[in-house]
């Protein structure tokens, strides 16, 4: 009866310290934070960079994705559905936006390099840049992602953050409420 005693008032004191899983990434009104990853494919290629300092005050749609160590989206399919929707109709809320989709995973950088290409073969992305992260799952300083969601998404415009989203379960009707966010910062 003890033991239980104690492992209840363990579990009062521990769950509220654990992160939701329906939160990750930075707080709207936040300033961006530098954003240094290893770029694969589009704004930055073939070396380590700052995203955020590349694209300035521009609008960007900046997505960490927790993937296996094959460089598989953690949800698979509906995760890469996803992200090839959100690509296609970027350009419809703003011409100037882009997503860079940075790829996250403990000890799976250089898999992640190596497979990031495929992917893009596969997917053929227009407005997406491809980013490879070198640490841990909870991705760079000071973006707070939480390594318990599946896609991290942050809406950015004028360098600041407008809304973080935290997905476990996503799929191509996501879309919508992320470029509503894009469209009303830019207006």
């Amino acid at each position: 009866m003890r033991r239980l005693f104690l492992a209840v008032c363990a579990a009062v004191v521990l769950v509220p310290a654990a992160r939701s899983a329906d939160e990750s990434g930075p707080k709207a009104g936040e300033k961006l934070p530098a954003l240094k990853a290893f770029g694969v494919l589009g704004l930055i290629e073939g070396k380590d960079g700052d995203f955020v300092k590349e694209r300035k005050d521009a609008p960007t749609i900046y997505l960490f994705v927790q993937a296996m160590e094959g460089g598989i989206p953690v949800g698979g399919r509906p995760a890469a559905r996803f992200m090839k929707v959100l690509d296609d109709k970027i350009a419809d809320t703003s011409k100037d936006a882009v997503i860079v989709a940075v790829w996250l995973g403990d000890k799976a950088f250089d898999k992640h390099k190596e497979y990031l290409p495929k992917i893009n073969m596969s997917l053929k992305f227009e407005k997406t840049s491809l980013a490879a992260f070198d640490g841990d799952k909870s991705g760079p300083n000071n973006w707070a992602v939480n390594a318990d969601t599946h896609v991290t998404v942050v809406v950015a415009n004028n360098g600041m953050v407008v809304k973080s989203f935290a997905f476990t379960s996503i799929n191509e009707t996501d879309v919508k409420p992320v470029l509503e966010e894009l469209k009303k910062a830019i207006k």
